[in-house]
C-alpha cells in the first residue's frame, strides 16, 4: 500500500516515544511505502480533487536523521490506498476545517483513517457522556450556579475546559470550596465557554489509564499515567509516570462495551482514559503510548494497528 500520514511536521518527531513514527516504521517493515504532510499543505481548488504536497519518505533507523525525502509530488489524496489523520490536538478551527477537506477527498474515493466526520462528531471530553454507566458524575455547563451546586454536593471535584489537552487547565478543588470563584471565572471565561465538572476520583493515585482501542478491539494492555510529586495530573505532557500494566476486568469491560459501537462508526484507533473504573476521556484525534506498552510489555502495538489498517482497507475496497 502507499499510505499518507497527515500530522505535525516530521523534523518534531520525538522519535524514541511518537506513536505515528512506530506507526510509519512498521507500515515500512511490512513493504508499504509511506508519505506525509501536514494540514496546511491540503488543497481544494473547484473543479479538482483535494490534493496535497507530500513528501514521500524512508525510514533510515537512525536516531537523529531518522528519515530520508526521496521526492515531493503534489498528489490527489485518493490516489493513496490509506490516508491516516495523526494531527495532534488542539481540535481548532484549522483541524476542523481539515477534517471537512479529509471528508471530500473520502467523497473522490480516499480511504481516510479515523473517519473525518466521525472526528468531528466525537469531541474528546464531551464523548464518554454517551456512555454514562462508566462516567463518574459529570456536569457540563458554562452557569457559575451549576458548579457550585456539583461542588456542595459532591465536595472534591475537577474542572477543566473542554478543549483543553496534555492536563491543561485542570483544577481540583476540594470541600473547602478554596478558590472555586476564581478557578470558574478563568475556565469559563465570566461564562462565555462551556466547561466540564467530575466528581474527583481518588484512584488517580494508581494512575490515569490509556486504554487502546484498535480495529475494534482492546490492546491487552494500558499504560497507567501516575501522577508525580504534588501534581493530581497524570498525563505524560504534565510530568506522570507511564507504566504499562495489563487491563483489569473493569477495564476490559468498558473496553468491550465500547470499542465496537465506536469502531462501527470509522474510528480505527481510539484511545480511552479511565482512572480506577471510571471513563474520563476518548481520544479519537492522535491517541497515543503504542511505544510505551511495547517497550514494557512486548506487545506490538503498531503492528496490531498496521494490520488493523491494512483490514480496513480491504473492507472499503470491497
Amino acid at each position: 500500500m502507499n499510505i499518507l500520514f497527515v500530522a505535525d511536521p516530521l523534523e518534531a518527531f520525538k522519535i524514541y516515544k511518537d506513536t505515528t513514527f512506530s506507526m510509519m516504521r512498521e507500515a515500512q517493515r511490512r513493504g508499504h511505502r509511506v508519505a506525509a504532510c501536514e494540514p496546511r499543505h491540503l488543497v481544494w481548488r473547484s473543479g479538482s480533487k483535494v490534493q496535497a504536497a507530500v513528501r514521500n519518505i524512508t525510514l533510515t533507523g537512525a536516531d537523529d536523521e531518522w528519515f530520508n525525502e526521496t521526492s515531493t509530488p503534489v498528489m490527489a489524496l485518493a490516489e493513496f490506498d490509506a490516508v491516516v489523520m495523526r494531527k495532534d490536538p488542539p481540535f481548532d478551527s484549522e483541524y476542523f476545517y481539515a477534517t471537512h477537506l479529509l471528508e471530500q477527498a473520502e467523497r473522490e474515493g480516499a480511504k481516510v483513517f479515523n473517519k473525518p466526520r466521525t472526528l468531528r462528531d466525537h469531541p474528546e471530553k464531551l464523548a464518554i457522556m454517551e456512555f454514562p454507566q462508566f462516567v463518574s458524575p459529570t456536569l457540563v455547563t458554562r452557569s457559575a450556579d451549576a458548579v457550585r451546586a456539583f461542588h456542595a454536593e459532591h465536595q472534591d471535584i475537577i474542572l477543566k475546559p473542554l478543549d483543553g489537552m496534555g492536563g491543561m487547565g485542570i483544577f481540583r478543588v476540594k470541600a473547602d470550596a478554596l478558590n472555586l470563584g476564581s478557578i470558574i471565572e478563568t475556565l469559563n471565561k465570566d461564562g462565555a465557554e462551556t466547561i466540564m465538572v467530575q466528581r474527583f476520583v481518588p484512584a488517580i493515585a494508581q494512575g490515569d489509564k490509556r486504554i487502546l482501542l484498535i480495529g475494534g478491539e482492546p490492546v491487552p494492555f494500558s499504560l497507567a499515567r501516575i501522577p508525580q510529586g504534588t501534581e493530581v495530573r497524570g498525563n505524560l505532557a504534565a510530568g506522570g509516570l507511564g507504566v504499562a500494566q495489563p487491563l483489569s476486568d473493569s477495564d476490559w469491560a468498558i473496553a468491550r462495551a465500547i470499542a465496537p459501537v465506536l469502531a462501527a462508526r470509522g474510528l480505527l484507533l481510539v484511545g480511552l482514559d479511565v482512572i480506577g473504573d471510571r471513563l474520563t476521556e476518548i481520544n479519537v484525534t492522535s491517541p497515543t503510548c503504542f511505544q510505551e506498552i511495547t517497550q514494557q510489555t512486548g506487545f506490538d502495538v503498531p503492528a496490531m494497528f498496521v494490520g488493523a489498517l491494512e483490514a480496513a482497507v480491504r473492507q472499503v475496497v470491497r
